[in-house]
């Protein structure tokens, strides 16, 4: 099998950072030539080190409502996705509750036993409140 190529494998990621940085580098600039105009404009000396931290401040203002915000949205929701959360389980519930209503019509005797033998296999949470009430009379009998 041939080796897929690091660019190809994380092309989106490549064309992302790409944008990012050149959005950066055009937010510096833009802002230095912002900068320059507004301190010959009130007769104040032009200084980097103003103009970083200005620039500093001002990026991570919008990282913070921007980025970061979308970042956890994204990247948050996509890890408790992978994790398996019961908030993203929500389309296998109904799929489920099928399943179990097939095995029971198929072979009514044996449903209950075979669908805690397959809950057992998986170790899955049981998202079918029928049988997952059905599985806590028989414990406690």
């Amino acid at each position: 099998m041939k080796k897929k190529s690091i660019w190809k494998l994380y092309g989106f990621a490549w064309v992302t950072l790409g944008f990012f940085l050149i959005s950066l580098l055009g937010h510096w600039v833009f802002g230095w030539f912002a900068y320059v105009n507004e301190q010959t404009q009130f007769g104040h000396p032009v200084e980097f080190g103003n103009y970083l931290v200005e620039m500093m401040r001002d990026t991570l203002e919008n990282w913070q409502s921007e980025f970061l915000q979308l970042l956890w949205q994204v990247g948050g929701l996509a890890l408790l996705l992978y994790l398996g959360s019961p908030q993203s389980k929500e389309g296998d519930d109904r799929m489920e509750a099928k399943i179990d209503a097939i095995l029971a019509a198929v072979d009514p005797k044996n449903a209950e036993k075979l669908i805690d033998e397959i809950d057992q296999e998986y170790s899955g949470r049981h998202t079918d409140t029928r049988w997952a009430a059905k599985r806590e009379l028989s414990n406690k009998k």
